[in-house]
C-alpha cells in the first residue's frame, strides 16, 4: 500500500500523541509506589512453582505477594526482592524490578493474588496451575515481534486468555521495538499493556535482535525465567513437552563476546541428552525449541535465513551450528520469528525435505518441523495479505489477519 503525505502525517500524530500519554502516566505515577506491569512465569516445576514480577518507580518497604484459592481472603504471603535497574541511556532513568516466588502451589488450581506492599497494592489477579505430570494436553499460545504502537494481534490473544484458552504464551523475541527507546518508557508502556494477558498467562520470553541494546539489558532484567540468571538460555517442561529457549542474537552481536556461542552450544547440547534419554523421551515424546532468527525461510528481505549458509544454522566459520544437533537429538519442532509473516515448513534438514509420508508429511517425519511466526505486528503500519504455498512448505502468511498468525499450538 502506498503511503501518503496525509496518511504518514496521521501516523506522526498518532505516535506523537502515544508518546505524550506516556509522559503524562509517568509523571501520575512516579510519585507513588504502585505496581504496574505485572507479569508472571513458570518457576521450577511448571504445575507447582510461580515467579510474579512487576515494577515500581519509587522504592517500596517490602515486595510481597497474597494469594490463596479465594479472592475473598488470601491465606499466604511470600516476600522477595528488590532491584534497581537503571537504563543505559543519557538519563540513567531508573526503576525497581520486583520478583517474589511461589513455590509448592496445588497443581491445577486457580488461585488469586495481590502484589505490592504496605506503600500500594496492586489490583486482584488470578492465574490458574498446570495439571501434574505430563499425562495431558498443554495448550500454547506462540508469537513474535509485537510492538507497543501497532500490537494488533493483542486483542485475540486477551480474548483467548480471558477465556481459559492457553496454559502459556511464547513470546519468541522482539519487544516493543524496542524496549529501551524513549529511555527505556517504551519498554514500560509495553508491559502495562501486556499486563491485561500476562498477569494471569505464564509470559515466557526469548530475546530478539530489537533487544540487544546495552548487552540485553532490558530483556536480561524485567523478566524472570525459571532456572537462568539472565533469561537467555533456559528450558522447562509443560505436559509432553520439554521446551528449550535459547539466543539466536549470540551469532550476531560478537561485540558482546564470542564465548557465550561456546557455551550456549554445550548448555544445549547437555540439555538435549538429558531430555532424549528414553525414560525422559517416554514422559515427553516432544521437544521443541525456540529461538528468534529462523534457519529457513522463504522470504526475499536478505535476511540470514534466505542465504544457504544461515549462521545459527552452519555456525560461524563452521563451528556451534545448531541444525545438525537439534537433529542428533530429535527436536521436534522449531519455533522462531523475526520474519514478519508466518511460515510452516515441511519436514526439512540440511536443505532438503523428508515428509514423513506423501501423504502426511507431518505424521512421524524424521526431521525437524519449522515454523515461523513473526506477524503478530511490530513497526510496520501496512503490508498486503498473500497466501501461498512455496518450495519448502506450506501456508505462507504476510501479516493480514492476524488472528491467523496467532499460533495456537497443542501438544499433547
Amino acid at each position: 500500500m502506498r503511503l501518503t503525505g496525509n496518511t504518514l502525517l496521521v501516523l506522526f500524530i498518532s505516535t506523537l500523541a502515544n508518546v505524550l500519554e506516556s509522559r503524562l502516566i509517568e509523571l501520575e505515577k512516579n510519585n507513588f509506589t504502585v505496581p504496574e506491569e505485572i507479569r508472571i512465569a513458570f518457576g521450577e516445576d511448571t504445575s507447582t512453582d510461580v515467579s510474579i514480577t512487576w515494577t515500581t518507580f519509587n522504592k517500596t518497604q517490602t515486595t510481597e505477594v497474597r494469594y490463596g484459592i479465594s479472592k475473598e481472603k488470601f491465606t499466604s504471603r511470600v516476600t522477595g526482592e528488590e532491584t534497581l535497574f537503571v537504563d543505559g541511556g543519557t538519563e540513567h532513568r531508573g526503576e525497581y524490578i520486583h520478583r517474589v516466588f511461589l513455590t509448592g502451589l496445588t497443581p491445577n488450581t486457580i488461585y488469586y493474588y495481590i502484589c505490592g506492599s504496605s506503600d500500594d497494592w496492586s489490583e486482584i489477579f488470578h492465574f490458574r496451575t498446570t495439571p501434574p505430570g505430563s499425562d495431558w494436553v498443554a495448550r500454547l499460545a506462540v508469537f513474535g515481534d509485537m510492538g507497543y504502537y501497532n500490537a494488533e494481534s493483542l486483542p485475540h490473544l486477551k480474548q483467548q486468555v480471558d477465556a481459559g484458552d492457553f496454559d502459556a504464551m511464547l513470546h519468541v523475541g522482539d519487544f516493543a521495538y524496542d524496549m529501551d527507546t524513549d529511555e527505556g518508557r517504551i519498554g514500560d508502556e509495553f508491559l502495562r499493556q501486556m499486563e491485561q494477558v500476562a498477569a494471569y498467562v505464564p509470559y515466557m520470553v526469548t530475546p530478539g535482535n530489537h533487544d540487544a541494546k546495552y548487552n540485553f539489558s532490558h530483556y536480561k532484567n524485567r523478566f524472570t525465567m525459571p532456572r537462568s540468571s539472565d533469561n537467555m538460555i533456559y528450558s522447562w517442561n509443560i505436559g509432553r513437552a520439554h521446551i528449550i529457549s535459547f539466543s539466536t542474537e549470540f551469532y550476531y552481536f560478537l561485540q558482546y563476546g564470542f564465548t557465550q556461542i561456546r557455551s550456549q552450544y554445550e548448555w544445549l547440547e547437555r540439555d538435549l541428552q538429558e531430555a532424549s534419554k528414553q525414560e525422559n523421551r517416554e514422559q515427553r515424546p516432544w521437544i521443541i525449541s525456540l529461538g528468534h532468527r529462523p534457519m529457513y525461510c522463504s522470504n526475499t528481505d536478505q535476511d540470514d535465513c534466505t542465504y544457504v549458509r544461515d549462521r545459527v544454522r552452519k555456525g560461524l566459520l563452521g563451528f556451534y551450528g545448531l541444525e545438525e544437533l537439534f537433529h542428533k537429538y530429535g527436536v521436534d519442532l522449531e519455533l522462531w520469528a523475526h520474519e514478519h509473516s508466518y511460515e510452516r515448513l515441511w519436514p526439512i534438514y540440511d536443505r532438503t525435505v523428508y515428509n514423513g509420508s506423501e501423504e502426511e508429511p507431518y505424521v512421524n517425519p524424521k526431521v525437524p518441523v519449522h515454523v515461523v511466526t513473526g506477524a503478530s505486528m511490530g513497526h510496520q503500519f501496512f503490508c498486503s495479505r498473500v497466501v501461498q504455498r512455496n518450495m519448502m512448505g506450506l501456508d505462507r502468511l504476510c501479516h493480514g489477519q492476524l488472528s491467523d498468525v496467532l499460533i495456537t499450538a497443542t501438544v499433547g
